[in-house]
């Protein structure tokens, strides 16, 4: 597989991610669940997940309109190790912060290092 494509198919799984991100609140019941919380941890939690959907957003947008750019440069080297160690430390807090030995769990961990793979290969390539 040439470098341009996987940066495209890098790009739909950052769009992936930030599609789940945005099913935050439904997916686990954030309307009541965050209610335990107090009005501080409330709104980082929030703010933390809209910042990451933006986040995501804005990576898919950048490889889908400038992947020959990403694969041929120095700077779209750099996006690329930064997008894959973000997904690398990902990985890594799986194992720090959710210990829970449940196979949704182990799929996304995997999923996460997915994530470091597709976006170091363009530049292993």
């Amino acid at each position: 597989m040439d470098k341009v494509s996987l940066i495209l198919i890098s790009g739909a799984f950052n769009l992936i991610f930030g599609i789940f991100h945005i099913a935050f609140w439904w997916l686990f019941r954030w309307r009541t669940e965050l209610r335990r919380l107090n009005f501080a941890n409330r709104a980082i939690m929030q703010i933390l997940n809209i910042q990451i959907i933006y986040y995501l957003f804005l990576t898919a947008t950048i490889c889908f309109l400038f992947p020959l750019q990403l694969s041929e440069t120095n700077y779209g080297a750099l996006f690329l190790i930064s997008c894959s160690l973000f997904w690398a430390i990902r990985s890594i807090q799986q194992f720090i912060f959710l210990k829970v030995n449940k196979p949704v769990v182990h799929i996304l961990t995997a999923l996460f290092f997915l994530g470091t793979i597709l976006f170091a290969l363009p530049i292993l390539i």
